[in-house]
């Protein structure tokens, strides 16, 4: 019975559980439509409320839009009024610029119109004056009886002759400026340089004559068939001339050291007594020692006096060996030593290279002691052993360009050549032979004599002067100074001489008149 209770219950139990189950899913289903019909319901709400949104919204943008349009629509119209405004504007410009343009043209056609008949008019006119020109042309060659050609050149002597004398006067007045300025000045530098100048101007002479105690020293010294006069010569290279001059023996040769070793060896043989071949060798070696010492002491004593230190061995002994040279009669030694000390004291005057002075001034004939053993000008000769034993490039120079054989480059060898000038043309310095003299002479009047319009030259004091004498209708004042400086040129050219020729060109006239 229990059992059947207890399945009761079960089954009532299970019948609830399922008319609760059906009923819950019929109640939830109430719920779900109720909501599902809530829900369309404010779907629908929504999409209405959406659609009335979407509709103002449309018609603001629309609005929005036909406000925009008209804006920008009113913008275009305004530009396109200023557009139109300026291409108006731009027109009346292009019209105004085609009326002036048009009215320039007129202009211009109206101009070349009267250019053109102005030019036919100059032709015409160009060609009566030419026509005109050339019956003047006919009729002045008929009257002056000159062809054109010939007045043409009548006409260039004359403007020539003017262009010759404002030329000439000219140069002179600019010469003369230049000399008052340039010889006041150098005669201040050369003065003060000679007067400072304390070098000896004693000329050395090469003695070629030895003194003999008798007449009977001559066979002594010619010796046995000759053998004594042949070994001294031999030795020497000197030759000994014994004449009819009594007690004398000439001795001849063109090297004075030779010589002066002949002299020295001579006068030692005439002094000892004892004249044999063995002892004239024995006396031309001790002869010839004495001689070189000599030499070096000449050389050590000329640098020391000037004060030039530093040479090289050799040209010491250059400079020894001039000692023993002469040039027109003056010792070359005591030459080198004045062009020395004149250079080195117009280079302190100039402020300019006193040791390059004087040491070109004394080297710059140091080719004369070397000249028999070298082919050359002894200037030449003089620069290229200055050259071989270092010296500068300043002094090498200045050697080579002292006789102005190459242009001057420095104002230290315009000063050696004035030194050497000054040195070898002071009064006295040298001596010519008689013939060279007058030879001389005689080519400076030929020089002068062969130009136009000279009457008579006359070389003056010694040749350092010429005086020309020029035929005054020929030769005006003017022309005077150009035929003084033609002729200078051409004695510089033609001629060799020391220092410097003068040329002095007189021009004179004369009226006489006699009263009776």
């Amino acid at each position: 019975m229990k059992t059947g209770y207890m399945l009761l219950i079960v089954v009532t139990a299970i019948i609830a559980l399922l008319l609760g189950a059906v009923l819950g899913y019929f109640i939830r289903k109430a719920t779900a439509e109720a909501k599902i019909k809530s829900a369309e319901e404010e779907a629908v709400r929504i999409v209405e409320e959406a659609k009335r949104t979407a509709e103002n919204k449309k018609r603001e943008a629309l609005i929005e839009a036909k406000e925009e349009a008209q804006k920008h629509k009113a913008e275009i119209d305004r530009e396109i009024r200023e557009r139109r405004l300026e291409i108006q504007h731009t027109e009346r410009r292009l019209l105004q610029r085609e009326e002036v343009l048009d009215r320039r043209t007129d202009n211009l056609e109206r101009k070349e119109e009267a250019v053109a008949r102005k030019e036919a008019e100059l032709k015409r006119q160009k060609a009566e004056l030419q026509e005109l020109y050339d019956r003047q042309i006919q009729e002045l060659e008929r009257l002056a009886n000159l062809t054109s050609d010939e007045a043409r050149e009548l006409l260039l002597n004359q403007v020539r002759e003017e262009v010759e004398g404002d030329m000439a006067r000219i140069i002179r007045e600019a010469e003369e400026r230049a000399k008052e300025e340039s010889e006041k000045k150098a005669r201040e530098i050369v003065a003060t340089a000679i007067q400072r100048c304390a070098a000896d101007h004693v000329a050395e002479t090469t003695v070629s004559v030895v003194a003999l105690p008798n007449d009977e020293m001559k066979g002594r010294i010619i010796g046995r068939e000759g053998r004594n006069i042949r070994a001294l010569e031999s030795l020497t290279g000197i030759n000994l001339i014994i004449d009819d001059t009594p007690e004398a023996v000439i001795l001849s040769g063109f090297d004075p050291i030779r010589r002066e070793i002949a002299r020295l060896a001579l006068e030692k043989l005439i002094q000892d007594g004892r004249i044999h071949p063995a002892r004239i060798e024995e006396m031309v070696e001790k002869s010839r020692k004495e001689i070189e010492s000599v030499i070096r002491e000449q050389g050590d004593q000329a640098t020391f006096e000037v004060g030039v230190h530093g040479l090289h061995p050799e040209l010491v002994k250059y400079i020894g060996r001039l000692y023993y040279r002469t040039s027109y009669g003056q010792n070359v030694l005591k030459h080198s030593i004045e062009v020395a000390h004149l250079a080195g004291l117009m280079a302190a005057e100039l402020g300019v290279d006193v040791n390059v002075a004087k040491r070109a001034g004394l080297l710059h004939d140091i080719g004369k002691a070397a000249d028999q053993d070298a082919e050359g000008t002894h200037h030449q000769i003089s620069g290229d052993l200055a050259k071989r034993y270092r010296e500068s490039h300043e002094v090498v120079h200045a050697i080579l360009a002292h006789h102005g054989d190459i242009e001057f480059k420095t104002v230290e060898a315009v000063l050696v050549a004035a030194a050497d000038a000054i040195s070898a043309a002071r009064p006295g310095a040298r001596r010519e032979t008689l013939e060279s003299y007058i030879k001389r002479l005689e080519k400076l009047e030929e020089i002068a004599d062969g130009f136009d319009g000279v009457d008579k030259s006359y070389a003056i004091q010694a040749g350092r002067e010429i005086r020309i004498i020029v035929k005054p209708e020929r030769i005006d004042d003017t022309k005077s100074v150009l035929l003084a400086r033609d002729i200078s040129k051409k004695i510089e050219n033609e001629l060799e001489y020391p220092g410097q020729i003068k040329v002095t060109v007189i021009r004179e006239t004369r009226a006489v008149e006699y009263a009776k």
